[in-house]
C-alpha cells in the first residue's frame, strides 16, 4: 500500500477549492456589508471584516493541524469530544455570557466563543461512531433510541439557551439516520406534521378535523375486514386530531413571543411590516432590488444604509442580492449544491463506516444551513438566525465549519487506510 507523503497528498481539491471560493465570497460581502466613507481600509481590525480575516487566517491553521493528525484520531476519540462538548454546553449556561437574550457564548477577551456551534460537528462524529460499531443495525428500537438520546442531549441544552435556530439544526441528522436504514416513513410524517401545524394555524381546527374524518371513512371502507389495518387507521386518526387540536395551545404558551412573531411573519408576509415584518420586508427589498445583474460591488443602497438588520451575519445573503444581483446568487447556490454534491459522493465511496456516516453528518448540516438560512432572507422560512456556512460573519461559526469540513476531507485523504 503506498503510504502518504505529506498532509496534502490525495486531498479533494475541489471541494478545498469549493470552501475557498464561499469564504472568499463571504469576506468580500462582509466587507461591502460594512464600507462607507468611515470605513473603507481593508485591515481595521476594529470593524467585523477586519475581525473576519483574522477568522480565517485561524481557520486555515486550523485546517493545517486537521491535516496533519492521526487518521484515526477522530474515530477513536469521538465520544470525548462530544462528552467535552457537552460539558461546555452545561457550563455556558452557568457561566456564559448573554446577548440577546441567548446565553450561549463564552466571553474570552475580547472574543466570543459559542460552544453550540461545535456541538454539531461533535454529534457528527458521535452519531457516525455508534452507527458504525459492530452490530448495530438501525432497524432495531434500541439503535434508534440510543441515536435519538444523542441527539436530544446537545439539543436540549441549545434549547435552554434560548437558541432555537441552532437546534433546530439536529432535525438535519434524520438524512444520516435514513441513509443507514431509518425508514422513510418518518421523514412522510415528519413533512406531513410541519403541515398540519401551519394548517392548523390558518384554518379552523374543527374543518381539518372533518377533512380528516372524511378521509378515514373512506379508508375505512376499503379495508374495514382488516381489523389489525383498522386498529391502526383509527389510532392515526386520534393521534393526529390530537396533534391538530395541540397546536393552538403550543403556539400561545410554549414559543416565545419572538418565536410566534416569526411565524405569523412568514404566513403573511405584510405583518407590521414597520415591527415584527420589518427584517424580512427589507431582507426581500434588498435582494429584489438587485435585480438581475445587481448594482455592482460596493454600490448597495439598502445594506449599505443599515436598512437590513444582521448584514454581515443571519442576513449576508442580501448583500449578494443586492450587489451581485441574480446572477451572483445563482453562482453562490451553484457552488454550494456543488459542494453537497461533492461531500455525498465522497461519503459514497468511502470504504469505512465511520467515515461514510460522518460525511453525511457534514452534507446534512451545511444543507440545512444553506437552505434555511437563503430560505429566511427572501421569507421562505422563519426567522431563526442561523448562519450561512463559510460565509456569515463570526468566528465560532467559522471554525466549527471548516473542522467539520476538513475532518472529513483528511478521511477521504486516507479512505484506504480507514477500516
Amino acid at each position: 500500500m503506498r503510504e502518504q507523503k505529506n498532509i496534502f497528498y490525495n486531498i479533494d481539491w475541489i471541494t478545498v477549492g469549493l470552501y475557498l471560493a464561499l469564504v472568499l465570497i463571504g469576506w468580500l460581502n462582509i466587507y461591502a456589508s460594512l464600507h462607507n466613507d468611515e470605513h473603507k481600509a481593508l485591515f481595521d481590525f476594529s470593524q467585523f471584516y477586519g475581525k473576519q480575516m483574522i477568522w480565517i487566517g485561524c481557520a486555515l491553521v486550523l485546517i493545517l493541524i486537521v491535516l496533519s493528525i492521526d487518521i484515526k484520531f477522530f474515530p477513536t476519540f469521538s465520544y470525548y469530544i462530544y462528552g467535552v462538548v457537552v460539558v461546555m454546553l452545561v457550563a455556558v449556561l452557568i457561566f456564559g455570557n448573554a446577548t440577546q437574550g441567548h446565553k450561549s457564548w463564552f466571553l474570552i477577551g475580547g472574543f466570543k466563543l459559542q460552544p453550540s456551534e461545535f456541538a454539531k460537528f461533535a454529534t457528527a462524529l458521535v452519531i457516525a461512531k455508534y452507527l458504525s460499531t459492530l452490530n448495530i443495525k438501525m432497524q432495531d428500537i434500541r439503535t434508534k433510541i440510543i441515536a435519538v438520546v444523542l441527539l436530544a442531549l446537545p439539543a436540549g441544552l441549545i434549547v435552554l439557551q434560548g437558541d432555537a435556530g441552532s437546534t433546530l439544526v439536529y432535525s438535519a441528522f434524520v438524512f444520516v439516520l435514513y441513509r443507514e436504514g431509518l425508514s422513510g416513513n418518518v421523514l412522510i410524517i415528519g413533512l406531513a406534521l410541519i403541515v398540519l401545524f401551519f394548517l392548523a394555524l390558518l384554518v379552523n381546527q374543527f374543518v381539518i378535523i372533518g377533512i380528516l374524518a372524511g378521509i378515514t371513512l373512506l379508508l375505512f371502507i376499503y379495508i374495514r375486514k382488516r381489523r389489525r389495518e383498522l386498529f391502526t387507521l383509527f389510532g392515526t386518526f386520534i393521534l393526529v386530531a390530537g396533534f391538530v387540536f395541540s397546536v393552538n395551545f403550543g403556539y400561545n404558551h410554549i414559543l416565545q413571543p419572538h418565536q410566534r412573531n416569526r411565524i405569523e411573519v412568514l404566513i403573511d408576509k405584510n405583518a407590521d411590516p414597520r415591527g415584527i415584518g420589518y427584517n424580512v420586508n427589507q431582507s426581500m427589498i434588498a435582494i429584489g432590488s438587485g435585480g438581475f445583474f445587481g448594482k455592482g460591488y460596493l454600490q448597495a443602497t439598502q445594506t449599505k444604509f443599515n436598512f437590513v438588520p444582521a448584514q454581515s451575519t443571519d442576513f449576508i445573503f442580501c448583500t449578494v442580492g443586492e450587489e451581485w444581483g441574480f446572477l451572483g446568487g445563482a453562482l453562490v447556490v451553484i457552488l454550494y449544491v456543488w459542494l453537497f454534491i461533492r461531500i455525498i459522493m465522497m461519503a459514497e465511496r468511502q470504504r469505512s463506516a465511520y467515515a461514510r456516516i460522518y460525511g453525511y453528518g457534514v452534507a446534512s448540516i451545511l444543507l440545512f444551513h444553506f437552505a434555511i438560512n437563503v430560505a429566511m432572507t427572501i421569507g421562505l422560512a422563519p426567522v431563526v438566525g442561523i448562519p450561512l456556512p463559510f460565509i456569515s460573519y463570526g468566528g465560532s461559526s467559522l471554525w466549527a465549519f471548516t473542522l467539520l469540513l476538513f475532518v472529513f476531507v483528511k478521511q477521504d485523504a486516507n479512505r484506504l487506510l480507514l477500516l
